[in-house]
C-alpha cells in the first residue's frame, strides 16, 4: 500500500524536509484585520513577528477549511492509496476534525487522521518518523502503532513573557486564580489531555528554562537515545546559545532548532521558549 503524510503548517518544519520526505502540508492562517495570510506560504515567522509590533489589535488564527482538505485528499488520492494526516491538538484546534470530517466525504482514498495531542516541531517530528516509514512501504496501521509509542515518551515545555495572548485567544486552560497570581512570573506551560495549562510557577525566565532542562535530565538520565527540539520565538541567538549548552550535557540526545510560526506565535506571543523531546 503506498500512503502519503500530510501535515499542517503548524509543525514548523523546514521546507526541504518536506521536499525530501514528500510530506504535503495544509496551511493555517493569521488574520490582521481584514487580511489573511497562509503561514510558511504568505507569511514567514520573522515577518510575522514584525507585523505584531506594529499593530494595535492581536491578530487571529484560522483553522484550514473542509474543502481544503476534501481538495488534498483527492489530489493524493491519485497517487496514493492512503494517507496519514497528522495535526495539532484537537484541544486548542478544529484543524483534526477537519482531517476527520474530510476523510469521511472523500471515497477515493483511505485517509487516517491523527491527533498529536500536541503542536510546533513535535508534531513535526511525528510526521517526519510516518513520512520515513510510508517511504520504507509500512502499512498504515503498523505507522499509527508507531506514533502512539512515541506519543508515550513525549513531554514538552514552555514559557511564554506574557499569559495576556493566551488568555485572549482562549487557548490556556486554567483557573482564574492561577491567573490572578502570575503578575510576576513565567509560568512554565505543558499540554495535559489536549489542552494547554500550567505547569509550575517560577519567578524568572533563567529559572524556568532551568528548570525545563532538569525535567529532560530526568529522562535523558535514564538511558536509551532521544531526539529534543528547541523552539523559539523569534530568539534565534538564545535559542541556539541553549542547544550548545544542552548538546554538552546530554550526549545521548540529538538537538534541533525550530520556532513558534505565526499561528502559535499569535497565541504565545514574542519571546515565548520551549523544548519538547521524546524517545527514539
Amino acid at each position: 500500500m503506498k500512503t502519503a503524510v500530510v501535515t499542517d503548517s503548524t509543525a514548523y518544519l523546514p521546507e526541504e524536509i518536506h521536499e525530501k520526505y514528500k510530506i504535503h502540508m495544509i496551511p493555517l492562517s493569521v488574520v490582521f484585520g481584514t487580511e489573511s495570510y497562509r503561514e510558511e506560504i504568505e507569511l514567514t515567522a520573522t515577518d510575522f513577528y514584525q507585523m505584531m509590533r506594529e499593530q494595535k489589535e492581536l491578530p487571529t488564527t484560522t483553522q484550514p477549511s473542509t474543502g481544503m482538505f476534501v481538495e488534498l485528499f483527492e489530489k493524493l488520492s491519485k497517487e496514493y492509496d492512503a494517507v496519514i494526516s497528522i495535526h495539532l491538538s484537537s484541544g486548542i484546534s478544529g484543524t483534526f476534525q477537519g482531517a476527520v470530517t474530510a476523510g469521511q466525504l472523500v471515497q477515493s482514498i483511505k485517509v487516517y487522521p491523527y491527533d498529536s495531542e500536541i503542536s510546533c516541531m513535535v508534531q513535526g517530528f511525528y510526521a517526519l518518523e510516518a513520512a520515513k516509514m510510508a517511504q520504507r512501504g509500512e502499512e498504515p496501521e503498523a505507522i499509527i502503532a508507531r506514533l502512539d509509542e512515541l506519543k508515550a515518551t513525549t513531554k514538552a515545555y514552555f514559557m511564554v513573557d506574557d499569559l495576556t495572548n493566551l488568555q485572549r485567544g482562549g487557548r490556556l486552560s486554567s483557573t482564574q486564580a492561577f491567573i490572578g497570581g502570575l503578575l510576576q512570573v513565567k509560568p512554565l506551560l505543558h499540554f495535559v489531555d489536549k489542552v494547554i495549562v500550567p505547569f509550575e510557577k517560577i519567578r524568572t525566565k533563567k529559572k524556568a528554562m532551568n528548570r525545563i532542562v532538569e525535567l529532560l535530565g530526568e529522562d535523558a538520565k535514564s538511558g536509551g537515545q532521544y531526539q529534543a527540539c528547541i523552539i523559539h520565538a523569534n530568539r534565534e541567538e538564545e535559542a541556539q546559545a541553549w542547544k550548545e549548552e544542552l548538546e554538552a550535557l546530554y550526549p545521548n540526545v540529538e538537538f534541533t532548532l525550530s520556532y513558534f510560526g505565526p499561528v502559535i506565535g499569535t497565541h504565545l506571543g514574542e519571546g515565548a521558549m520551549g523544548l519538547g523531546w521524546m524517545k527514539k
